[in-house]
């Protein structure tokens, strides 16, 4: 049994970074939205409410009996959940004076379980409207800033703590600290999720589930589809049959190079080329909803296609991951879905296979970690993400051959432009493993690749003019795809590897670099 700590979920925008911190501490989670909370087995060990867009005075605030939480497990309300903690208590909660955004200093002023090892004085991050003017009886504060008296409380007779602050974001200095005071010592959790916790549990698990059937999987060559494949062989063994579909729309020269990957590996793969069946569905598609949903049913039919021809197979393997789950999910009326992925939508109704997604709770560095923990090669695990519609969301607008084409090779230019850089002694970390130090660009560098934009603009190529495709270099670091910043690269290979595209791509006359970070963007553009 994997002791966990279970999120519920009021439509935060960071309440992905609650469970990031609390992993980073070996502690498992789960983040449920908060009008689906999960019976409180003997797994869970405690209960975090998060944050809000809304306030608890508007009348459709989100709402979570809290006689199923009170008393029953260790419970912490972080922003409205510790306004929803004193509203429903019998305190008061009102528009602030002083609205607190951004750093603030909290004085530590009762000794908490919570606040144990913590500064008389330390930075925390604030961002609310609303502020707590009156505790709930039962309650008494343990820490204020200078403009929220009330800005850390405990309850007296009950492990329930309460924060108006952030601390599971970067900016509160001791926030990772009181979350582990929470999950270690109040919550007695013993902080033994590691990658060979999670290989031993979900592989008992995929046994359990999947029994004496076939599986089939969607191998891509990325991370989370090699990781999730080798999870399964390492589970039922010769009852897995991985499938790498050629949709038309990957990068060059990438079937073969994938398929090749994988032959050392022991994993049954079949190589199937679907790729006029996603041409001709995609021909004069541009909504890219429509294009991930088109794309997503494909995937599933193709899939379905060869199950037939595989005996007893009942179910369809994914490598879906934590981020891809958050943003296809949404809370209707408070958090926004911002765009639906193919292992999570599209699905059609008379699909004959079960799903299974072994790596459905992870984020994408704790799919690496489980990956080098299975022994899987460094140039797998440390492969950038490809998006699960491949070229079909780097085109912007519909998608052509020749678009295919032009894209291909502006984007072989640039990956194997950093690939080539040397980095040493730049100081940039891995983004897979940031304890080791990057030697090229590539490894530097989370996710990078090339956008073809719908527009063309005038250039002038030996005395002619041209009137072509601008297209947009894309290169980002982060952790989790969550969150994620534009990287800075230096000048000279932005010049020289805008030249090569420039000069050798053909319908390309522009080159630029999109310095955008997510949010406010997302990623990939479409």
């Amino acid at each position: 049994m994997v002791e966990k700590i279970i999120i519920l979920d009021f439509g935060s925008q960071v309440t992905q970074l609650i469970g990031r911190r609390l992993r980073e501490i070996n502690v498992y989670c789960e983040i449920y939205p908060y009008n689906k909370v999960p019976v409180l087995d003997e797994s869970v060990k405690g209960v975090i409410l998060s944050g809000s867009p809304c306030s608890v005075r508007d009348a459709n605030a989100p709402q979570v009996d809290l006689t199923l939480l009170r008393g029953k497990r260790p419970l912490l309300g972080i922003c409205y959940g510790a306004q929803y903690l004193a509203h429903t208590g019998g305190g008061k909660v009102e528009a602030s004076n002083t609205r607190e955004y951004g750093r603030a200093k909290l004085r530590v002023v009762a000794d908490s379980p919570l606040l144990k090892g913590v500064p008389a004085e330390t930075q925390v991050w604030m961002s609310h409207g609303d502020s707590i003017s009156v505790l709930p009886a039962g309650a008494h504060v343990i820490a204020s800033t200078a403009d929220v008296v009330n800005a850390a409380f405990q309850f007296a007779d009950e492990p329930t703590y309460a924060v108006q602050f952030h601390p599971e974001v970067y900016h509160t200095a001791e926030g990772s600290r009181m979350l582990a005071n929470f999950a270690l010592d109040i919550c007695g959790c013993t902080g033994n999720w590691t990658p060979d916790s999670f290989i031993e549990t979900t592989v008992e698990n995929l046994r359990k589930q999947i029994g004496d059937e076939r599986v089939i999987l969607g191998l891509s060559g990325g991370v989370d589809s090699t990781v999730a494949g080798v999870l399964l062989n390492k589970a039922v063994g010769s009852q897995l049959t991985c499938i790498f579909v050629n949709n038309g729309l990957l990068r060059k020269n990438e079937f073969e190079d994938v398929l090749a990957s994988y032959k050392d590996m022991g994993l049954n793969v079949i190589g199937a080329d679907a790729s006029a069946d996603f041409l001709t569905a995609l021909s004069e598609v541009s909504e890219p909803e429509a294009k991930r949903k088109i794309i997503g049913r494909l995937f599933v039919e193709t899939f379905d296609k060869y199950a037939r021809q595989i005996e007893n197979a009942r179910w369809l393997a994914q490598g879906t991951i934590y981020p891809d789950v958050i943003e296809s999910a949404g809370i209707p009326g408070i958090a926004s879905k911002i765009k639906s992925h193919h292992n999570v939508g599209g699905l059609p109704k008379e699909m004959n296979l079960k799903i299974v997604e072994p790596l459905r709770m992870l984020f994408k560095d704790e799919v690496r970690r489980v990956g080098r923990a299975l022994g899987i090669k460094e140039e797998l695990v440390g492969r950038h993400p490809f998006p699960g519609p491949s070229l079909a969301i780097r085109i912007i607008g519909d998608i052509t051959e020749e678009k295919l084409a032009i894209l291909r090779e502006a984007d072989d230019i640039f990956i194997r432009g950093l690939r080539s850089y040397d980095c040493t002694g730049m100081g940039f970390p891995c983004a897979s493993d940031p304890r080791v130090m990057a030697t090229n660009l590539y490894d530097a560098i989370w996710q990078a690749g090339v956008i073809l934009l719908p527009v063309k603009s005038v250039g002038v190529m030996g005395d002619e003019r041209t009137y072509e495709n601008p297209v947009a270099l894309r290169a980002v670091v982060s952790t989790d795809a969550m969150t994620a910043d534009w990287f800075p690269f230096p000048y000279d290979f932005l010049r020289d590897v805008s030249n090569e595209i420039i000069r050798k791509v053909r319908g390309v006359n522009r080159v630029v670099y999109d310095i955008s970070s997510k949010p406010p963007a997302t990623i990939e553009w479409e």
